[in-house]
């Protein structure tokens, strides 16, 4: 996760969850998430809780990390079943990172099997791994798709070798077509990540990204705004004038095209800042923490939801592996959402999605009914083209593409 955490409240020893957390729970999604730490270059943008070979030892070893993590996944089984919660099978799997394709595919095939045996792993569940382009090959690719993972996601991030050398990206460009089709001979399906804003990233090079993203003929296409984050080799860089700071224009207009080509492309947009082929190939398990549903989160500074209580893991490798081997929830602290939290949490994250939020479904004023006039709280926000006038006379708010650009501004309207 980026960032550090929120102070929260002691989590237990156990792990176990109050009773609240059981509430509605068969109404809720069940995912998995789990996080490999480890990656062979750290990238000169990245706040994630990523560390090279060099800077662990003793028991959080890449050797040794996959039976870790297999740890938490039989704790995990335990608690949900102590806490009286329903047995839901998980409906998605994402392994993410760092870089997990550093781990061997058996390591991963591990740990589907420890899911498989916990919770049980639904017919049909999206299981996502995370890969860089430089960390694959056709034999790993079939090895993952037979331990049963449906889907890669590919950090391409740019086409340009200049902007990839900004972000201290070691693969070569021209490798994402060759993997993309080696996923593809495996039978996974296959997203592409990229990244808009690189200091020296001219539109130019923006777009010379996105065709040649398209021209993959990826499922699902991720597109972030970069963020300087404090801390980083590239925030030092930018502090002593070496690099520009990214430009809120330039960023609005990279947005603009991406979305302009990837719909000419035949791609939907989903959420803010993702699109897919058709409705089917988006990422299941995102969709999972944006509607609120419950997931578990394994490994060294992991978050997980479970019924409004949420918690993070210890950051280092190896404080996580320690709680591990002595038996005890690798958790650092956690917090049960008020009604108010709640509510905000879903104001700013369902507003995100195309599929919109309905005010009645999180407690807004200003349920109306089709073909009425738009519920006050949504006036403004109309008027001024960020919200879709139709859905607005429903109740149900759906950003404009102007309101994906500036939907905070949406959230707090909405939340004032």
């Amino acid at each position: 996760m980026a960032g550090p955490p929120p102070d929260g409240e002691p989590a237990p020893a156990d792990g176990a969850l109050p009773a609240s957390a059981a509430i509605g729970a068969a109404e809720r999604a069940f995912g998995v998430y789990l996080h490999v730490p480890f990656c062979a270059v750290r990238c000169g943008y990245c706040d994630f809780n990523t560390y090279t070979a060099t800077e662990l030892g003793g028991g959080a070893s890449q050797a040794a990390y996959a039976a870790t993590a297999a740890g938490e996944l039989e704790l995990a089984a335990t608690v949900l079943d102590r806490a009286g919660l329903p047995g839901r099978p998980a409906v998605t799997v994402f392994i993410g990172g760092g870089t997990p394709t550093l781990l061997p595919p058996a390591d991963l095939g591990l740990w589907l099997t420890a899911i498989r045996n916990g919770f049980g792993l639904a017919p049909g569940a999206e299981v996502t791994v995370e890969a860089n382009p430089d960390s694959v090959t056709p034999r790993s690719l079939a090895e993952l798709a037979a331990a049963g993972v449906t889907r890669v996601s590919f950090g391409m991030q740019s086409q340009v070798r200049h902007v990839l050398a900004v972000l201290d990206r070691t693969h070569d460009p021209l490798r994402v077509p060759e993997v993309v089709r080696w996923a593809r001979d495996a039978g996974l399906a296959v997203s592409l990540d990229l990244i808009y804003g690189t200091p020296g990233e001219s539109l130019a090079d923006w777009r010379t990204s996105i065709e040649a993203a398209l021209a993959c003929d990826p499922d699902h296409l991720s597109a972030y705004a970069l963020v300087v984050e404090d801390g980083t080799k590239l925030a030092a860089r930018v502090r002593r004038g070496e690099v520009p700071a990214p430009d809120d224009d330039d960023l609005a207009d990279k947005y603009e095209l991406i979305d302009d080509l990837a719909e000419a492309a035949g791609f939907g947009w989903y959420e803010v800042s993702n699109w897919s082929r058709t409705p089917e190939t988006a990422c299941r398990h995102n969709l999972g923490y944006w509607r609120g549903d419950d997931w578990w989160g394994i490994g060294p500074g992991a978050h997980s939801h479970i019924g409004g209580v949420r918690w993070w893991n210890v950051r280092h490798p190896t404080a996580y592996a320690q709680r591990i081997q002595a038996g005890q929830s690798p958790a650092q602290a956690r917090e049960v959402l008020t009604a108010q939290q709640h509510l905000s949490e879903q104001v700013l994250l369902r507003s995100r999605l195309r599929e919109g939020l309905r005010l009645k479904d999180v407690g807004l004023p200003g349920e109306s009914p089709a073909q009425q006039p738009v519920p006050e709280l949504l006036r403004d926000l109309v008027a001024d083209g960020l919200v879709e006038a139709d859905t607005a006379r429903q109740g149900v708010v759906v950003l404009t593409r102007s309101g994906r650009l500036l939907a905070d501004t949406v959230v707090r309207a909405l939340l004032a």
